[in-house]
């Protein structure tokens, strides 16, 4: 078959771009007519754009001819070429060749489903992209890249220009972080300083918020939004994570009490009869010593064989236990804290392993005070409580277990618990009972004979009765507390009231914590009073002029113990007036003079030396007033005299 196609211009030159043109695409239509695969190439490599395919001559304004033949080509004979090519590369395209040195790398991040436009440099001439599942790329003009997020991920994209020069693009498709930061702030106006951020596949909660309350909230919007992305799968949706920081975070102390009375009574009165009956016992013999005179030829002796036992279980039994537990426990809002104040204990249990046989494992089990929660600190002010307060021991009695096949028991240790578990809400320092408990069992047994046991006088022999009541009242009662640290480190500990004992406090006295703390107690009233420099006011004038009057008389040693520890000094008189008879020896003014002096220490002495101090005190007030009682009576004696002469 062979096809003619015959086109004629008169035209002039003005018009021969035109021209080119119309050949141009009627050309291109007869090849895709008969030969779609060289058209294909032609097309692609800009032959048909460059003119190498036809020749077009033009002579001034003489008619210009194109003629396109085809004809078809037998089976399995060689196609020959109808229009010639440039050489190319065989195969399919791989990717740009670039021209030169690779500009340097733009990222640009595309929230996923969402779509955005990229300008070029330069118009751009080919292109590849690495993952198209991820991202899908177009031109929509030949400097502008339009580029659709299709999944969370990234790959990358080279665009060669016309110069031949290649750009890297690096396209990041991420989880639209705009749509979550647009409903935190419509929500939650008073939080500002929120910021959301993308990593991976994650949306990132930065920033800073007023309370635990507020980034709670923050959190379950972002897990919401997440869940109802727009992705396909479900379970391709990504995690929230919560970088977000409290301003000053409140602490909280949470206070506890455990408070339990159980009473137990035992009333018991009981009596066992036991008879043994029986025929007796004979015993005898035939007498052998018949010629000695005796007068029976037979003897036999009877003994009864009737043992009585009774026995008589009368008890009365009233325990009372008293558990009173307040564990105090701090922690910052929205964090969980535990107590324990205890012991563990390990239960052996039995397990079936793979040879059909049994193997003893141990099972670990906590008893004591316990203590879990968790505040939270609201917006008005008030606290959000989960608690779970625990009081739990050993019991002495445990359980009894037989094993399975032998007769070997075992007894296992038994933990009575009391345990409470809730979510409140109260205002700092409002107490709650959040849990309690009235109990009262009782159990009665009687065993008696039948019939005879009923009876009104004797049948309290034949029977046994068994009566207890079990009383139990337990109540928690929980107390939160808003609080702050201490500015200072003097808060009292529970050593503070021990002191350590010395041999004489421990085998003399049996005084376990010392002396010096009661002592101290007791002295810290007296060392803190004032005038502890006190002095004795002045002796008083004569009546008679002429006669000198004695100097005051102090207090005798059995003043009260702190009008005696007030002063330093001891009692003090002036000295009195000379005289001729007064007797005066220097053993005496030596005295006096020792007596007046103070203490050479005026600080405030330990208690053992305060002691030994009092003492000197009041043996020298004693000889200072036995003296003045000696010098009253020579002045006396002095002024007796001078009247009587």
């Amino acid at each position: 078959m062979k096809t003619r196609l015959e086109f004629s211009s008169d035209r002039g030159p003005r018009r021969s771009k035109l021209s080119s043109a119309v050949m141009a695409a009627m050309l291109g239509a007869g090849l895709l007519a008969t030969q779609p695969g060289s058209a294909q190439v032609v097309v692609e490599s800009g032959a048909l754009a460059k003119g190498n395919t036809v020749a077009v001559t033009q002579m001034g304004r003489s008619p210009t001819k194109l003629t396109i033949a085809a004809a078809s080509t037998p089976a399995g004979a060689p196609r020959p070429a109808a229009i010639p090519q440039p050489p190319v590369a065989e195969g399919p395209l791989r990717g740009p060749n670039c021209v030169g040195e690779i500009r340097g790398e733009t990222t640009v991040v595309v929230p996923l489903g969402k779509s955005m436009l990229v300008p070029t440099d330069e118009p751009v001439r080919n292109r590849t992209l690495g993952n198209p599942a991820i991202a899908q790329a177009t031109m929509v003009s030949p400097q502008r890249l339009y580029i659709l997020g299709q999944s969370v991920g990234t790959t990358n994209m080279i665009i060669q220009g016309r110069s031949g020069a290649c750009q890297i693009i690096d396209v990041v498709v991420n989880v639209d972080a705009g749509g979550l930061q647009a409903s935190l702030s419509q929500l939650m106006p008073n939080e500002r300083n929120i910021r959301v951020s993308t990593a991976a596949n994650n949306l990132v909660l930065l920033g800073r918020v007023s309370s635990a309350q507020a980034a709670q909230e923050a959190l379950d919007i972002a897990k919401a939004y997440t869940q109802s992305s727009g992705t396909d799968d479900p379970s391709k949706s990504g995690g929230v994570l919560n970088m977000m920081t409290v301003d000053s975070p409140q602490q909280v102390m949470l206070e506890v009490k455990v408070a339990e009375v159980s009473k137990t009574l035992i009333d018991q009165l009981g009596s066992s009869l036991t008879l043994q009956g029986g025929f007796g016992s004979w015993t005898g013999s035939l007498v052998s010593t018949l010629l000695s005179g005796a007068s029976t030829i037979l003897t036999g002796t009877k003994s009864n064989n009737l043992p009585i036992s009774m026995s008589i279980d009368a008890q009365k039994t009233d325990n009372l236990t008293k558990i009173l537990a307040e564990p105090n426990l701090v922690t910052i809002t929205g964090q969980e804290a535990s107590f324990l104040a205890g012991g563990r204990v390990f239960i052996p249990v039995p397990q079936s392993n793979a040879n059909g046989g049994t193997t003893i494992t141990l099972q670990e089990e906590e008893f004591g005070v316990g203590l879990k929660f968790t505040p939270t600190v609201l917006g008005n002010g008030r606290i959000n409580l989960k608690v779970a307060p625990e009081v739990s021991e050993l019991s002495p009695t445990g359980v009894t277990v037989t094993a399975t096949g032998t007769s070997s028991t075992a007894i296992l240790p038994l933990i009575n618990t009391r345990r409470a578990s809730t979510t409140v809400q109260m205002n700092d320092g409002e107490s709650f009972a959040i849990g309690g408990l009235i109990s009262n069992n009782v159990t009665g047994a009687l065993k008696a004979f039948p019939g005879l046991g009923e009876l009104p006088i004797i049948g309290a022999l034949l029977r046994s009765t068994s009566f207890q009541q079990d009383r139990t009242e337990l109540v928690f009662v929980v107390t939160p507390h808003l609080i702050k640290p201490l500015p200072n480190q003097n808060y009292p500990l529970p050593t503070d009231s021990f002191t350590q004992p010395n041999e004489a406090d421990v085998y003399a006295t049996g005084d376990m914590e010392g002396r010096g703390a009661s002592r101290a107690k007791s002295a810290a009233p007296a060392s803190g009073a004032p005038g502890n420099s006190s002095t004795q006011p002045p002796a008083p004038a004569g009546s008679q002029a002429g006669v000198p009057s004695p100097a005051p008389v102090p207090r005798a040693p059995t003043a009260p113990a702190d009008a005696r520890l007030a002063p330093h000094d001891p009692p003090h008189a002036g000295p009195a007036p000379a005289s001729p008879s007064s007797p005066s020896s220097p053993d005496t003014a030596k005295q006096q003079t020792s007596a007046v002096q103070p203490p050479a220490s005026q600080s405030a002495p330990a208690p053992d030396a305060q002691a030994a101090r009092v003492a000197r005190i009041e043996a020298d007030a004693a000889r200072i007033a036995e003296q003045e009682k000696q010098r009253a009576i020579a002045i006396s004696s002095a002024s007796n005299g001078t009247i009587k002469q």
